[in-house]
C-alpha cells in the first residue's frame, strides 16, 4: 500500500522550516491503519517478540495497537516525572540542550525481545536512548519499527546495529 497518500505535509511547523508529518489522516483511514499495522505485526512475529516498548506520545499509538495483535504487554517509555513507580532513566541530547526518558524498573525482564516502535524516525536520540533503557534492564532489541523514516536526518546511522522496518523513506 502506498502509505504516503495518507500523509500531509504541513509546512512550517511547529517551527519554521520544518516541514511536520502528518500521519493523523493515516490513522483515521481505518483500512490504511490496519494495513500499516498489520505489516509491523508481521515483522514483530519474526523477530519472536516477547514485548513492545514505545516512547510517548506517538511510540503509544503505534505499539499499543501492534501489542494487542500479537497478545504481548506493551511497556511505555515516557518523559521524566511521568511514571508512578520506580524507573530508570537515560539522558538524551537535542538540537538546543537535552532530555530525560524513563521506564519502570521492573517492566522488562532480563532477556525478553523488544520491539521498539515509534511514528518516525528522525535524529536516531529519542529511539537510541529507548532502546538503553531496555538493554540496562536487560532487554534484548530484536528491532525497530516505525511508520515513517525521514533518511535526510541520518537517524538509521545512530542505530545501525539494530534491525528495522520503515513502511515510507522521505529522503
Amino acid at each position: 500500500m502506498d502509505y504516503k497518500q495518507y500523509i500531509k505535509i504541513v509546512k512550517d511547523w511547529p517551527q519554521k522550516g520544518i516541514m511536520f508529518k502528518d500521519i493523523t489522516p493515516l490513522m483515521a483511514d481505518g483500512k490504511a491503519f490496519k494495513a500499516a499495522i498489520s505489516e509491523i505485526v508481521a515483522y514483530a512475529k519474526e523477530k519472536e517478540v516477547d514485548v513492545i516498548v514505545g516512547p510517548e506520545a506517538r511510540g503509544f499509538m503505534i505499539g499499543t495497537p501492534v501489542a494487542y495483535e500479537l497478545g504481548v504487554g506493551f511497556v511505555p517509555v515516557r518523559k521524566k516525572g511521568k511514571l508512578p513507580r520506580e524507573v530508570i532513566e537515560v539522558d538524551y541530547g537535542l538540537e538546543y540542550g537535552k532530555n530525560t526518558l524513563t521506564i519502570h524498573k521492573d517492566a522488562i525482564q532480563p532477556g525478553q525481545r523488544v520491539l521498539v516502535t515509534d511514528d518516525l524516525l528522525a535524529t536516531g536520540g529519542t529511539i537510541d536512548a529507548t532502546i538503553k533503557l531496555v538493554e540496562k534492564l536487560g532487554g534484548v532489541v530484536a528491532g525497530c519499527a516505525f511508520l515513517i523514516e525521514l533518511a535526510y536526518l541520518d537517524g538509521r546511522k545512530m542505530i545501525e546495529n539494530y534491525d528495522m522496518l520503515t513502511l515510507m523513506k522521505f529522503d
